[in-house]
């Protein structure tokens, strides 16, 4: 492996016009086909294997033309202080309204008429218009929700409020331009890092350079492969953080080799061949990660791991590739000026205790009581993850200032919170000898059930051999008590099937979101076993070592554990919630524990090998377990910081998002490296590390010759060059008389990167 790797940075540097060319070409070519290709009109949810499902798949089926996975919205109206919606003035302007939606696109299937349809409130106050598109909602054209909001704007110039909800004005979220600051931050750190402008942008430039590449792909490929309007978000949110990360290590390991004496071509090839080898194990997690959310069998879910990893594929690309090649165009300036003119000097910086080796020998002396403060810390933040709720957010999660959430509390207000989220209940009467008689027994049974405030007469197909009923729960659609009543619903269609032959099933938003909840709750397991199995056997090639994966897959458990117990604080409980921008606590949205479990493992694991591989290779070359750690951290400790501070900012920036979802897991990421990088790498690991001291290295003589040796550490790459000379034919005679082999604790460093 580091051989390879080190002929390919190597070949990259020499042949930089040619690289950075392709990657140029590459990034054109993406660009034109995001540019060219038709916007996506279709992102389907789908929930494969569930009741909610196979009721949806029925609609479709027996009621063809009734639009099942067409948009919807609500037009809400409420009358002025001291007048009524039945008042004449106020019905006319309804009426009005509803001629108005009816011809104001070719795209409606059916609009309502709130007065013969029972949609006006008890007191009087508020009504509202139901309005069923023919297409979903990404389908639908701007000058139809145009229409839209121009019908609402003109009721409101009678003096009637009037709002609108439903999915029908869902549009792509928007990240606001809080990103753009992430990347400012990661920006100011690469710059304190390097000490250096050409160093700090290197990264920057190759990390959006292979984001443009990945994003313009899943932009291109949106509408042939049915990707949600979220995808691209996660994979430019995943790809700059580890692009960043990527090239920083090997720029870092660069100028070390260079601070060594050896010449420009030399020092890539073997940044490339040691930081290298870690980037591709390091991506290797991630991609692992991302492609194993595919057992939780969610298409929508599956199809965004795999852009977040092809993503990742590109950023590990870039670092082995691009990065050594535009490291050929920087020449001397990735040096900062005192590392510049030392060199020249041929002066070795006085070797001076960093920050990172200060630590670690604190940590050695103390393990025991780093290790106690560190999980009994992270301990005490996961204890609200005990409490965790998990649903999938409606409009009433909504940001007060839109009109979707005013128009969720008017319905709430007006007729009950159950309103927002109407439980649609098919039954299947082909296997019954009496449909109607069968349905009107579903329809009474419903009725008797606690929690139900509302059910509609069964609406029979033309064949006759299905029926729909609407009913409407007493509480919101995310509450407990709403998923009671759906269960409670189930639980009586078992009893008619029985004794009918009628199969009831329950679907529409809510019942849909109730079981996609239990879908995730049911994979969870199953996943975290696929994916800490492979990376357990991936990380035992890395180290040669059973205890040190098992710690790293013990610690991360840990702090994902704590990262929860900071979501539920925040946005189930409220917890500092107006900082983070969060009006409405609710259930966790369901599919962010699995996601940042696969996400937070994935880069972890990061952090994990680029520490440790440096002790790992230290401890080879001789160095006594205690003292690789200082080594590790005297040359590792820097660098993982600055990439775990730039990764929680490029994270962090997304929370700033108009989206729920996107700044619920801009928050959950940002936070969980914060505890996995600073906690569980940087004081959990090596306290463990110093009470296990030569045990930590222990592989069984029989498992040690079954696995293969991919030479992370670049053992035999440096073998190989000490036999054949290059090591001292490459130095750029510095007079030192290192040969660059030995004691990992005797490099001398004109920088700390």
């Amino acid at each position: 492996m580091a051989t390879f790797l080190y002929k390919l940075g190597r070949l990259a540097f020499r042949r930089r016009r040619y690289v950075a060319l392709i990657w140029v070409a590459l990034l054109a070519l993406a660009g034109f086909g995001a540019a060219s290709a038709s916007t996506a009109t279709s992102s389907s949810f789908s929930i494969p294997g569930t009741e909610a499902q196979r009721a949806f798949d029925l609609l479709e089926q027996r009621f063809p033309g009734a639009s099942a996975d067409g948009a919807s919205a609500r037009v809400v109206f409420k009358a002025p202080d001291r007048q009524k919606m039945t008042d004449p003035a106020n019905k006319a302007e309804v009426n009005r309204t509803v001629d108005a939606l009816k011809s104001g696109s070719d795209q409606i299937a059916s609009v309502t008429d709130p007065y013969t349809a029972n949609a006006v409130s008890k007191n009087g106050t508020t009504a509202y218009v139901s309005v069923s598109y023919k297409v979903n909602s990404m389908e639908l054209t701007d000058a139809t929700r145009d229409s839209l909001e121009n019908v609402g704007h003109a009721a409101q110039k009678s003096g009637l409020t009037v709002e609108i909800g439903g999915d029908a004005l869902q549009v792509m979220p928007e990240t606001g331009a809080t990103e753009v600051i992430g990347v400012a931050i990661a920006a100011v750190v690469l710059v304190i890092t390097f000490g250096s402008l050409v160093a700090a942008g290197l990264p920057l430039l190759t990390a959006l350079i292979g984001v443009g590449i990945g994003v313009s792909t899943i932009t291109a490929l949106a509408n042939v492969l049915d990707l949600g309007s979220t995808t691209s978000i996660l994979a430019m949110m995943i790809g700059l953080a580890v692009g960043i990360d990527y090239a920083l290590f090997i720029v870092s390991r660069y100028r070390a080799e260079l601070a060594e004496g050896r010449k420009h071509e030399e020092a890539a090839g073997r940044a490339v061949g040691t930081a290298g080898s870690a980037v591709v194990f390091a991506g290797l997690t991630v991609v692992i990660a991302l492609v194993g959310l595919a057992v939780v069998n969610i298409p929508m879910l599956s199809k965004m791991g795999f852009a977040a990893a092809g993503t990742v594929v590109i950023a590990v690309l870039v670092a082995l590739t691009l990065v050594p090649a535009l490291m050929g165009f920087a020449g001397k300036r990735i040096m900062g000026r005192k590392a510049r003119e030392a060199a020249d000097a041929c002066v070795p910086a006085e070797e001076k205790p960093n920050m990172g080796t200060r630590w670690a020998r604190f940590v050695l002396r103390k393990p025991v009581w780093v290790l106690l403060a560190g999980v009994i810390g992270l301990g005490a933040v996961a204890v609200p993850a005990t409490s965790l709720e998990m649903g999938l957010p409606d409009d009433g999660s909504q940001p007060t200032s839109t009109t979707q959430r005013r128009a969720y509390d008017l319905l709430s207000d007006g007729f009950g919170p159950g309103f927002n989220g109407p439980l649609l209940v098919v039954v299947d009467t082909a296997n019954s000898s009496d449909g109607k008689t069968a349905a009107k027994q579903v329809t009474d049974e419903i009725s008797g059930i606690p929690g139900v405030v509302a059910v509609t007469p069964a609406q029979f197909n033309k064949a006759g051999d299905a029926a729909m009923i609407t009913v409407v729960p007493k509480d919101r659609p995310s509450s407990t008590e709403t998923e009671n009543v759906v269960h409670a619903i189930r639980d009586t269609g078992k009893d008619i099937q029985s004794s009918t032959g009628a199969e009831v099933l329950v679907t529409g938003s809510t019942a849909m979101n109730i079981d996609f909840s239990q879908k995730m709750n049911d994979a969870l397991l199953p996943y975290l076993a696929l994916v800490v199995g492979l990376a357990f056997l991936l990380l035992m090639l890395v180290f040669r070592s059973v205890l040190v994966p098992l710690k790293a897959a013990l610690g991360f458990l840990l702090s994902v554990v704590a990262a929860l117990g900071a979501v539920v604080a925040v946005f189930q409980w409220g917890w500092l919630g107006s900082l983070f921008g969060v009006e409405q606590t609710g259930p966790i949205m369901s599919m962010m524990p699995i996601f940042m479990v696969g996400v937070v493992f994935g880069l972890a694991m990061d952090y994990e090998v680029f520490l440790v591989t440096r002790m790992r290779e230290a401890y080879v070359h001789g160095e006594k377990p205690g003292q690789a750690i200082v080594t590790g951290f005297r040359h590792g400790a820097r660098v993982v910081t600055a990439a775990a501070v730039i990764m929680m900012a490029v994270f962090a920036g997304f929370i700033g998002s108009s989206e729920q979802m996107v700044k619920m897991i801009g928050f959950s990421l940002a936070i969980a490296v914060f505890f996995d990088a600073f906690v569980v790498r940087m004081a959990i690991v090596p306290a463990v590390l110093a009470l296990l001291g030569r045990r930590a290295w222990w592989l069984p003589r029989w498992l040690d010759r079954l696995l293969p040796n991919v030479d992370v550490e670049g053992e035999g790459l440096r073998k190989q060059l000490g036999e054949t000379g290059a090591d001292d034919a490459d130095r750029g005679g510095n007079g030192n008389g290192n040969d660059g082999h030995g004691d990992a604790g005797g490099e001398r460093e004109l920088i700390r990167a």
